[in-house]
């Protein structure tokens, strides 16, 4: 991937930017901190996938923007593609993703931004993490591998390299051995269920011979009981039928003695009914006068209320005026209280004028001198940084005078000579050296192969073995196809054990070649290590015969460069005590102090001034405040007036309604006098009323019982006459006294035949199923067994795979498959950090007391020895980590199938000296050729003008902004 152009909208920092990346083979993005230099980078991490380092969607959005975008075009594998991502806040983002034609982009976005991400990645064949882990070296992240302990690193690389998928395979494999294992146990459980079930199928046949005799028996008893239960069933319903007649003809003859009793006292009840009407007549008149005086009695009461309603909204209004007027008169007392101070307050705000005028006049005075004083601030801090430069200047002369002539020695000639026979020498040995690291990787290589037959080899005799188990077992099927063995299974056994021979003496062949390579690998260790140690002074040889060289050409020119010095000094010394420097500066500050001086302004004078007016500035505020309570006082006082009149008028109003309701309350009670209404006596006439009443009823009972009579007369006659016809048929059903039985207990006891023959039909049913399941269980029972046989091969088929994908399988062999990889790409780059001095080395196992420790520990070696990487500097170690990094970059994107064409450092020279920086800058010059574009980000100046060529980020009021210079 090749950057081409970037162009924000609104994203982090930046409201509109574009980066054109046209020329740009190894550039520096600098930029104070906070500037933007991380939010251009994560741009493209941003648009590409989707990530950044903010917590929610919006804030990657512009403070106070409403909506985001970023576009990116690249070239990959000759073509050239764009991809633009935005959002706008609190909705939903968009995706497109473009490449480009002859006529122009051509869209290959999809439906949705989930399949359009799935196709990006697909053509860049590089996900998030591995553009992370290898072409972005992020801030902060360096250090990420080498600062976990050296037993989690391995961990750490597996992660790197994905292998976390042979851990899914590794738990899909066990998940599906657990479930063949628990498949088998069921079968098996089955199988035995299915065999106990076989063998009950003759006691089942002679149940079911047993119960269907019974059956038979209990049939014909049930016929016997039925016929009898319904025979007396019939009688006992012409019995109830008797009885029901006599039910009905009993109320019939009551009733019809009633209504001749009824009959017999007529005379009486139409004489009582007539003074029963007599009476309603007078109560219907006194119904009449009732309404009227009900009437009047409304008319009283609501006279009487609506008087007191008026009454009482009347001296309500009186009282709030009398509220109203006490709240005036306070309110006048207290505003003549506050008009009492006006005499006091009107000297006060001719002080205030008199002190604003003499502010006034100082403030004129001052806006003269500041600028005087200014300046004069200015030029005596102009003379102070002269006489700092001086004497600053007269400290470097010293210290550079105490270098010069500690560098004239007269040995250097004799010095260097011997200096370069010994480089010589050592650059011998470090040419051997190369040859036995060359060799000692020939027999690593060598030694994993050998490693991987033998995992091949191994996993090829488990699988024999199991499958000599699977035939010599009982009932062994063929565990090619899983069909019977028949006579071929002495030739398969013969083949399968030949196999196992010869994978065994081959498993042997290759330990004691694995053994033979381990002990030349110890020797090539051994004597590595020796010329390791030989080596380690050849840095510092080097680097003394190049001071040496300098101090020899540099030692001609120190004699001279001496002498201008000493003259130099003596005449800065000079200037110094007679203040002979800046001599313009001195004249200004002279004119300036005369001038001050002339304008008579003082400081503390004009601040006390400004304090008098802050404080007389109440008198204003005040005389506001006393104009304000005169209008007010008016106001109040007129209100007051008019309030005064309002509460007599109320007061008259309340005395004429009195008045008037008494009036009112008089003629009402005198209509009322004039009705002659009496209540008692209307109670009366009530009472009266209701003891007359029970003669309507009786008189109506009277009418009803002269129409009922004759009905009755002629019902019983037809009740007797059926009364008579069933006791005949009654006579005719008469059961012997033997067979007489009461019928409840007769029904139960056919109830508990039926029953009885509904239970034995129903274990008839069920004995018959039982018998034809048995028969199907028996071709069941050899289906089962086959599938147990099955389930058992596959558990133990799983089990190796599931072993072949863990930890100490294809994991562990990809990870020691990669480690030279790593080991020789790391030295490689740190060769160039720090002029092969520094040398890497992986180890992967170590002792412990009782088996090999699994573990990754870096060794480093330098002129002084082997160290850990712990022990090492923070300059140093960054010069590991960032040998590692890279290392791990280019392997990544290897693996990933991808040429990793850009790369990214991001704030990598913090902790490196100027020494450390000129090597890292040296290095990443050195492998630009590795790489179409090359991003470093800094915020130091001085490795920024490292760089011809640098892109400026700089914060503004309109967000960051980009600069580009060459």
């Amino acid at each position: 991937m090749i950057p081409k152009q970037l162009a924000l909208h609104n994203f982090f920092s930046y409201q509109e930017a574009v980066l054109d990346f046209t020329g740009l083979h190894v550039a520096c993005v600098a930029g104070a901190n906070g500037a933007g230099k991380s939010s251009l980078l994560e741009a493209i991490a941003w648009c590409l996938w989707g990530h950044s380092r903010s917590a929610a969607e919006d804030d990657v959005i512009y403070l106070g923007a409403q909506e985001v975008s970023v576009e990116f075009v690249f070239e990959h594998r000759g073509h050239i593609y764009r991809v633009r991502r935005g959002r706008r806040r609190r909705q939903s983002s968009f995706l497109e993703f473009q490449i480009r034609a002859d006529t122009g982009y051509r869209s290959l976005t999809q439906r949705s931004m989930r399949a359009t991400q799935q196709l990006i990645i697909k053509h860049l064949r590089i996900s998030y993490d591995t553009f992370a882990q290898s072409a972005y070296l992020r801030q902060g992240h360096s250090d990420a591998f080498m600062a976990q302990r050296p037993a989690a690193r391995k961990q750490i690389l597996a992660d790197l390299l994905k292998l976390s998928r042979y851990d899914e395979l590794a738990a899909q494999a066990k998940e599906q051995e657990r479930e063949y294992l628990a498949r088998s146990k069921v079968l098996s459980a089955e199988l035995e269920r299915q065999q106990q079930q076989l063998e009950q199928h003759g006691a089942i046949a002679n149940q079911q011979q047993q119960l269907q005799q019974l059956a038979q028996q209990t049939s014909r008893q049930l016929q016997e009981l039925e016929q009898r239960w319904e025979d007396l069933r019939q009688l006992q319903v012409e019995q109830q039928q008797l009885e029901q007649l006599h039910r009905e003809l009993e109320p019939i003859a009551q009733r019809r003695q009633q209504l001749k009793t009824e009959l017999a006292a007529a005379a009486d009840i139409e004489a009582g009914y007539a003074q029963l009407e007599q009476h309603l007549d007078v109560e219907a008149r006194y119904e009449q006068t009732f309404s009227t005086y009900q009437r009047l009695q409304l008319e009283q009461t609501q006279q009487q209320n609506q008087q007191l309603q008026r009454c009482s909204r009347l001296e309500a209004g009186y009282q709030q005026l009398q509220l109203r007027l006490e709240d005036l008169s306070a309110r006048i007392t207290d505003l003549k209280a506050l008009l009492a101070q006006q005499s006091a307050v009107e000297a006060s705000v001719k002080a205030l004028h008199r002190a604003r005028q003499q502010l006034l006049l100082l403030d004129q005075r001052q806006i003269t001198a500041a600028p005087l004083l200014q300046r004069r601030q200015e030029v005596q801090l102009q003379i102070r940084q002269a006489s700092a430069k001086l004497a600053a200047r007269l400290e470097a002369i010293d210290q550079t005078r105490a270098t010069l002539l500690v560098q004239q020695l007269p040995e250097l000639p004799k010095t260097l000579a011997e200096v370069r026979h010994r480089l010589a020498y050592l650059e011998q040995r470090r040419a051997y050296q190369d040859q036995v690291r060359q060799k000692g990787q020939e027999r690593r290589e060598f030694m994993i192969q050998l490693q991987t037959e033998q995992r091949t080899k191994s996993l090829e005799l488990g699988l024999v073995q199991q499958r000599l188990q699977i035939i010599q077992q009982p009932h062994g099927v063929c565990p090619l196809c899983n069909g019977p063995l028949d006579d071929r299974e002495e030739t398969l056994v013969q083949q399968l054990q030949e196999q196992e021979t010869q994978l065994r003496q081959r498993l042997l062949v290759i330990r004691e070649q694995l053994t033979t390579a381990e002990r030349e690998i110890q020797i090539l260790r051994q004597e590595y290590r020796q010329l390791e140690d030989e080596l380690g002074e050849y840095g510092t040889v080097q680097q003394h015969q190049g001071e040496l060289q300098a101090q020899l050409q540099a030692n001609a020119a120190v004699s001279q460069q001496l002498a201008q010095l000493t003259t130099e000094q003596q005449h800065l010394e000079q200037c110094l005590r007679a203040d002979s420097y800046a001599q313009e500066l001195h004249q200004e500050y002279q004119q300036l102090s005369q001038q001050l001086a002339a304008l008579s302004y003082d400081e503390r004078d004009h601040a006390l001034v400004r304090n008098q007016v802050d404080k007389l500035r109440w008198a204003e505020f005040k005389q506001a405040e006393l104009a304000k309570a005169q209008r007010q006082l008016a106001q109040y006082q007129q209100e007051h007036q008019t309030q005064t009149a309002a509460l007599a008028d109320i007061k008259q109003q309340l005395q004429q309604e009195k008045a008037a309701a008494a009036e009112a309350l008089q003629a009402t009670a005198a209509a009322l006098e004039q009705l002659n209404y009496s209540p008692q006596q209307h109670q009366t006439l009530r009472q009266r009323r209701q003891q007359l009443e029970p003669w309507r009823l009786r008189y109506q009972n009277l009418a009803q019982a002269r129409q009922l009579l004759p009905k009755l007369e002629q019902r019983c006659q037809r009740l007797e006459q059926q009364i008579e016809q069933q006791q005949q048929r009654c006579s005719q059903l008469a059961v012997p006294p033997e067979l007489v039985q009461p019928l409840p207990e007769l029904a139960e006891h056919v109830t508990r035949l039926r029953a009885e023959r509904e239970r034995q039909l129903s274990q008839l049913g069920r004995l018959e199923q039982q018998l034809f399941q048995i028969a199907q269980l028996q071709q069941l029972a050899q289906k089962t067994q086959q599938e147990q046989l099955k389930a058992q091969q596959q558990q133990k088929i799983y089990r190796e795979l599931g072993h072949a994908f863990g930890r100490n399988g294809i994991q562990a062999l990809m990870i020691e498959n990669l480690l030279p990889q790593l080991e020789a790409e790391t030295n490689h780059v740190l060769a160039r950090l720090s002029d092969h001095r520094l040398h890497v080395r992986f180890i992967t196992q170590r002792s412990g007391r009782k088996k090999a420790i699994d573990t990754l520990d870096i060794l480093i070696s330098d002129p002084q020895g082997t160290r850990p990487y712990e022990t090492y500097s923070g300059g140093e170690a960054f010069r590991v980590n960032f040998a590692i990094r890279l290392a791990l970059a280019r392997l990544l994107a290897q693996r990933s199938g991808m040429a990793l064409q850009m790369l990214i450092i991001d704030e990598g020279f913090g902790s490196q000296d100027r020494e450390g920086c000129d090597r890292l800058i040296g290095a990443i010059n050195a492998i630009s050729s590795d790489f179409a574009c090359i991003l470093t980000v800094t915020h130091r100046d001085r490795f920024r003008e490292a760089f011809s060529t640098r892109i400026d980020v700089v914060k503004t009021a309109q967000g960051s902004q980009l600069r580009l210079s060459t």
